[in-house]
């Protein structure tokens, strides 16, 4: 029961000269989120309405909170409502079930922990006068700085600054110098760029060597057809394949994984920096190894014709992609040779050259090829979902951004992919039955009121769905392919996507509901993924009949979700930034995009082949129109005309901003 102003004033006895007082203590309660008004009355919060967790801010200003333990789904933070945090910091929040927008919504009440002690933002002289804006606050403000005399920066330059004391530490360049926009994102998601110099000493004591006593324990397929299928710049190759047919006409395949474990054992510093970073991130021009590259790209990387310890799963496959039989085993490989995407395809269609120059794998190749049309026809009929979302490719020329691609994702992409996903799933179900603790790898279904936006969007374009309780994986998947190679393909696909939960890691095995699997698990990345390393601890553990309890797997199950998500943000904001300032040379172009939201700022519109978005404001589109926001559609008062989602529009650039990677765009000729 909440308490008027009122009220609190008659039980504190509050005298008439004092209720102003009192008011303005109430207010700033209020605001620390020790109580509550709704209605004039003034509530103290349940707990339950208190979350902790760590904040996540867009170069739009507003953040999320994803609470610790994936107690709920994350909670949306108003840009007004940070109370000062930064992106990264550990806060606890006050939130309501539903907000403006149907979710969770909150205010930050307390920093529990900041997370970096310095920030990043642009340097500003104003009437001599030194500011600083900050670009990690979902509310940015400029801060005056303390000049400092050893550093001498021009406006417009980006710098670090003390988060307390506020004081100047180091001057980065001008946001198009080269190498900046990297080194400022290193900064923003806190990436080590670096290694302790102990795990660099533990790194180079580990032997290439294989030694006759380590032998022992393996099973040897040094003179098994293996091979390794990469991207042509790859140098850390962790996963390596091998096939053939067996009498009874099933598919004997080897999925063979580099054995990082023999060499990174637990307690060690190589250890540690392993678990800190969780993730290797690749960005365009750099990448940032989980594993200092002594291992990832040497010793542990399977490189063709030289010995490598693996740990090699073996499976029989029937006809039906049905899976008859696995076996797992620590090995010694020798890779045949280093095959890439493209040739691998190129083999695939038929090219004489690259068949004659591989003519002894060919058939092997092609072997695996169909195996992997039989195993993606089986998921599909399980209703596994594949988004098959162009993603971009920068083209550089002379160490200078050229253009922007689609990134070829061909069959022999497929074809890794298929057996991967066995590999996986084979570990999960093989330890899932042997009762032990495991690191998962889930994904939960989606929520009733993301399906039910879906509906609701699907219905602009004709399309329709079961009731939000009874929509199956199997569903989606009939969606996606019904509206396959339609101009509004992309836009729906997109929108699927997004009204998808994230994948994350748990020790608790709730199913893969993208994957339609019950048990699904990360084994074949070890070198880039610190969750690919634990689980082979532990499958080694269970093959030795050791016992396999791993410390602290839930720790490590949040840890590395956290981890891995800072790394797509990270890669994707270095990317976007690349793009949006390549287009600050095109202002005044045309290009065709196509809606992908509507919002109180105007029309979000992705530009086609760039993969980013900019902003149709509503002034620009001269019409007097008002936004129908159930339906997600602006109408004009006279005219009638309508913008809807999915619509494809001509816009001109008019302008960019590539730091804060936002875009004005204007439109410049009738819809499509």
């Amino acid at each position: 029961e909440g308490l008027s102003f009122q009220r609190i004033a008659k039980e504190l006895h509050v005298l008439p000269r004092e209720k102003q007082l009192l008011g303005k203590t109430l207010r700033r309660l209020e605001n620390l989120g020790v109580v509550l008004k709704r209605k004039r009355q003034y509530f103290v919060p349940a707990k339950s309405n208190i979350v902790r967790g760590r904040l996540i801010t867009s170069h739009r200003g507003y953040g999320f909170v994803s609470p610790e333990g994936g107690s709920s789904e994350d909670i949306f933070i108003p840009a007004r409502h940070s109370g000062g945090a930064l992106k990264g910091d550990v806060v606890e929040v006050l939130y309501r079930d539903k907000g403006k927008k149907g979710k969770p919504e909150g205010r930050v009440i307390r920093i529990v922990k900041k997370e970096k002690k310095r920030m990043l933002g642009l340097y500003k002289e104003r009437w001599g006068q030194a500011f600083f804006l900050p670009f990690d606050s979902p509310s940015p403000e400029e801060i005056p700085l303390t000049r400092e005399k050893h550093l001498s920066p021009l406006s417009g330059m980006i710098v670090e600054v003390d988060r307390d004391s506020k004081r100047l530490t180091e001057v980065l360049g001008m946001p198009d110098d080269p190498g900046v926009d990297t080194r400022v994102v290193i900064k923003r998601y806190n990436l080590a760029s670096s290694f302790a110099e102990e795990a660099l000493a533990e790194a180079e004591k580990c032997s290439p060597k294989i030694r006759s006593q380590d032998k022992k324990e393996r099973k040897d397929y040094r003179n098994w057809k293996i091979v390794t299928i990469d991207g042509a710049s790859s140098q850390d190759f962790d996963d390596a394949v091998s096939i053939r047919k067996l009498r009874n006409g099933h598919f004997f395949l080897g999925v063979h994984i580099a054995d990082v474990s023999h060499y990174v054992k637990p307690g060690t510093a190589l250890d540690a920096d392993a678990y800190d970073r969780g993730t290797s991130v690749y960005f365009p021009d750099l990448t940032l190894p989980m594993l200092p590259e002594r291992l990832s790209n040497d010793i542990c990387s399977l490189r063709p014709q030289e010995e490598r310890f693996a740990f090699s799963a073996l499976h029989e496959i029937d006809g039906e992609g049905k899976v008859i039989k696995i076996e797992f085993h620590p090995s010694v490989i020798r890779t045949a040779e280093r095959m890439t995407y493209n040739s691998v395809y190129r083999i695939f269609e038929g090219d004489e050259e690259e068949r004659e120059k591989f003519s002894d794998l060919v058939p092997d190749l092609l072997l695996m090829r169909d195996l992997a049309r039989v195993l993606r026809a089986r998921r599909a009929k399980e209703g596994s979902l594949d988004f098959d979302l162009l993603e971009p490719e920068l083209v550089y020329k002379e160490g200078r951004l050229h253009s922007i691609v689609p990134f070829e994702h061909n069959e022999a992409h497929r074809v890794i992919e298929e057996f991967m996903l066995v590999a996986n799933e084979a570990v999960a179900s093989f330890l899932g039955g042997k009762s032990v603790s495991l690191i998962y790898r889930i994904h939960p279904p989606p929520g009733l009121k993301d399906l039910e936006k879906l509906k609701e969007i699907l219905a602009h374009f004709g399309l329709s769905l079961p009731a939000p309780k009874k929509i199956r994986s199997q569903d989606l998947r009939q969606l996606l392919k019904e509206v396959e190679g339609k101009a509004e393909e992309k836009f729906i696909s997109i929108r699927v996507l997004k009204s998808m939960k994230l994948a994350v890691y748990s020790e608790e095995n709730m199913g893969h509901y993208g994957l339609a699997k019950k048990d699904y698990t990360h084994f074949t990345s070890p070198i880039r993924r610190y969750p690919d390393l634990a689980v082979h601890r532990i499958l080694k553990k269970v093959l030795r009949q050791e016992r396999a309890k791993i410390p602290s797997l839930s720790s490590i199950a949040l840890h590395c979700s956290q981890e891995e998500r800072n790394a797509e943000g990270a890669e994707k904001e270095l990317m976007e930034w690349r793009i949006y300032r390549f287009l600050k040379g095109k202002l005044g172009d045309e290009f065709e995009g196509i809606i992908v939201d509507i919002t109180k700022a105007g029309l979000v519109v992705e530009l086609e082949n760039y993969f980013v978005d900019g902003i149709v404001s509503y002034s620009d589109l001269g019409g007097d129109y008002y936004f129908k926001r159930s339906e997600k559609t602006l109408i004009g008062r006279r005219t009638g005309r309508k913008y809807e989602l999915g619509d494809r529009l001509k816009v001109a650039l008019v302008s960019v901003d590539p730091i804060l990677r936002r875009m004005g765009l204007t439109l410049s000729s009738e819809r499509k």
